[in-house]
């Protein structure tokens, strides 16, 4: 067998730990780096081994494949810690920004009036209905993220009276509504 022949590993590791390394530093073409490190880091270790043993190649070719497959390596390595770290702090930027826009905001839903019974149904995400044997009614509650509104209607018992409706938002009114009379319907919807 030639000495080239019996070099080949040590110097198949040199070329592909060189491409391994100019393909590691464009960050896209890591997926191609990667694999071209490994073989090459492989390749350089068997150079170095069969040249230790006598059965020919160039014990510093297979050296120089080792290096240049570790310093590919290292910069594939270098790359993925990096985006890594820019994936996390674009996380963690998202995660800030959700939380200055969804900090929560104070929805009071409001009933007042001089009827003897009503009925009220109020909505933000579920509809919920209450009887009401007497007035002024008050839930407060906070909602997150970009809702500040919702639905709340009052309806007048079948004894008449006058029911009022009001939406505030963090202390601003946004709606309100009166209705008077037997089944009354007054309507705030924001």
């Amino acid at each position: 067998m030639s000495d080239a022949r019996r070099g080949a590993p040590g110097t198949a590791g040199l070329v592909l730990g060189g491409l391994g390394l100019v393909f590691g530093l464009i960050p896209a073409a890591g997926l191609v780096a990667w694999p071209l490190v490994v073989a090459g880091l492989v390749l350089g270790v068997l150079g170095v081994v069969r040249a230790r043993r006598g059965r020919g190649g160039h014990e510093g070719v297979a050296i120089a494949a080792i290096a240049l497959s570790a310093l590919g390596l290292a910069v594939c390595a270098a790359w993925v810690v990096l985006f890594g770290r820019v994936a996390s702090d674009a996380q963690s930027a998202l995660d800030d920004l959700r939380a200055q826009t969804g900090e929560g905001a104070v929805l009071v839903y409001e009933v007042t009036g001089d009827a003897a019974g009503a009925t009220i149904s109020h909505a933000t995400s579920t509809t919920v209905e209450r009887e009401v044997a007497g007035l002024p009614w008050t839930k407060e509650f906070t909602v997150m993220g970009g809702f500040r509104g919702g639905t709340l209607d009052v309806t007048a018992g079948p004894d008449g009276g006058t029911v009022t409706c009001r939406i505030t938002v963090d202390g601003v009114e946004h709606r309100t509504a009166t209705a008077s009379g037997p089944h009354a319907l007054a309507s705030c919807s924001d």
